[in-house]
């Protein structure tokens, strides 16, 4: 069995003699602490601190933390009393005196000796400085008669004042660049502070027409929102990012860098919100809307397409392209009421499929009450659907050839027309406030949200008409 040595500097305690003879001297021999990680937090934390004071008690260059050879071991000698606890946090103790080392201490002292010529030097240079005469000053006036007993202030007590109140001035200006900059980063940063007070800012970024309707949806949102799964943005921010990424379509990157997070963070909060604004809006909306239209109120129906990239999958292209606007598009039935207000929205159909069909088959119908009146235009032939529902659907007539319209053809025509303007200035109103809607959208928004029936395109819709239904009536 090789014999033990001591790794601290100037010992020579070892376990065996030079004959390879056990030593029986009562010395012991231990090895430094490891570093246990796998036993908890805690264990891990107590272990490391315990070989970091080991290594610290020995201070010797060639050992580190990483690098500690397993042969290297600490006698008996360095411990109190000479004995040795795995539980006790400290061990090594320091054996050393004033003069030199101590045969069983760790081999190095921190305790130097005092430089008095160097401590007369600093007194020397603290006097002279003290007993500089002050610059001139013009004389004070003349003190009242109840003073003149008092002493005049030393120049040390001058000189105090004097850097007192300079010190004070430089901590105020520090202050003030502080609390400066603080407004100035507040300007820049998209927290609650971007939009107070400022509702041109609100309608820009937001749509809304001002802060009171957009603090209204952030509390109506904030229960539902995903904040766990977004910690680095607030319930503000989340619906800040969201609104402003449907009205001014702005990139996901620009988007990262405005809220200082990564571009996938945005690209999850949007969809989220996306989802959670949705349902929010259509559990909220009255209940005249989400129910039917009500007896005897008209209803102005037409198409809301939107445009989309030319997909790769053949019959998808087939199926979304658009004879009329000759683009790739995906088209909604959009409903109003007399009053403006956005009251249907069909489920998405390709560009290709008629207006006919899309209306029959959207469940749209099933809402009307006998005596309701349906405005549309001459593309929804539905007169047939619409009659079995009792109701009446009214459409322009049209001249063909040379034929000329009777009086009261003319006359209703111009009446149709004239309400039918309010949906087109409704989907108008949507698709300027909300210029996501503009810009051709990517292949990807066409495809279903995990777990449900909607891809993300029948989100933006819907949010989008819900959203401009809380602002003023174009009608």
């Amino acid at each position: 069995m090789p014999g033990r040595h001591c790794c601290v500097k100037n010992c020579s305690s070892t376990s065996h003699d030079t004959y390879g003879k056990h030593r029986n001297n009562g010395i012991q021999f231990f090895r430094l602490p490891k570093w246990t990680q796998h036993q908890g937090e805690q264990v891990s934390d107590l272990t490391r601190r315990r070989r970091i004071a080991w290594l610290a008690a020995i201070r010797r260059k060639d050992l580190t933390f990483d690098c500690t050879p397993q042969s290297m071991k600490v006698c008996s000698l360095h411990f109190h009393l000479g004995t040795f606890s795995k539980n006790v946090f400290m061990l090594l103790c320091w054996r050393t005196t004033l003069t030199g080392h101590h045969p069983c201490g760790l081999g190095h002292n921190d305790v130097k000796k005092t430089d008095g010529a160097r401590y007369q030097r600093q007194v020397k240079r603290r006097t002279q400085h003290l007993e500089r005469p002050p610059p001139p000053q013009p004389p004070p006036p003349s003190p009242p008669p109840a003073q003149d007993q008092q002493q005049p202030p030393s120049p040390a007590q001058d000189m105090e004042c004097g850097l007192c109140t300079s010190r004070r001035d430089v901590i105020n200006n520090l202050l003030e660049e502080n609390r400066e900059l603080k407004r100035e980063l507040d300007e820049y940063r998209m927290n609650e502070n971007f939009l107070s007070g400022d509702d041109n800012t609100v309608k820009y970024y937001t749509g809304l027409p001002n802060f009171a309707l957009f603090q209204t949806l952030l509390l109506t949102l904030t229960p539902y929102l995903p904040q766990g799964r977004m910690k680095k943005l607030s319930p503000f921010q989340l619906v800040l990012l969201t609104l402003m990424h449907l009205r001014l379509d702005l990139p996901i990157q620009h988007l990262s860098h405005l809220f200082r997070v990564h571009r996938t963070t945005v690209a999850d909060a949007f969809h989220h919100t996306l989802g959670v604004i949705r349902k929010c809006l259509l559990t909220s909306m009255p209940h005249q809307f989400a129910e039917s239209f009500g007896k005897n109120v008209a209803a102005i129906v037409d198409c809301f397409e939107v445009f989309i990239e030319k997909p790769s999958n053949v019959l998808a292209r087939a199926q979304t392209f658009s004879q009329c606007k000759h683009v790739y598009t995906m088209k909604y039935i959009i409903v109003i009421t007399p009053q403006g207000v956005i009251s249907f929205i069909s489920n998405r159909w390709g560009g290709r499929i008629s207006d006919k069909h899309i209306t029959e088959q959207s469940g749209f119908l099933n809402k009307l009450l006998p005596g309701d009146i349906v405005l549309a235009d001459r593309g929804f032939n539905i007169r047939e659907s619409v009659g079995m529902m009792c109701a009446e659907v009214k459409i322009p007539t049209f001249t063909r050839g040379r034929a000329q319209l009777e009086a009261k053809d003319v006359e209703e025509t111009r009446a149709i027309a004239h309400l039918r303007i309010h949906v087109e200035r409704v989907i108008g109103v949507v698709r300027n406030k909300f210029k996501f809607l503009h810009s051709t959208l990517p292949v990807r928004m066409l495809l279903k949200c995990e777990g449900e029936n909607l891809m993300p395109l029948d989100k933006i819709v819907t949010v989008c008409c819900a959203l401009t239904n809380m602002c003023k009536s174009v009608v």
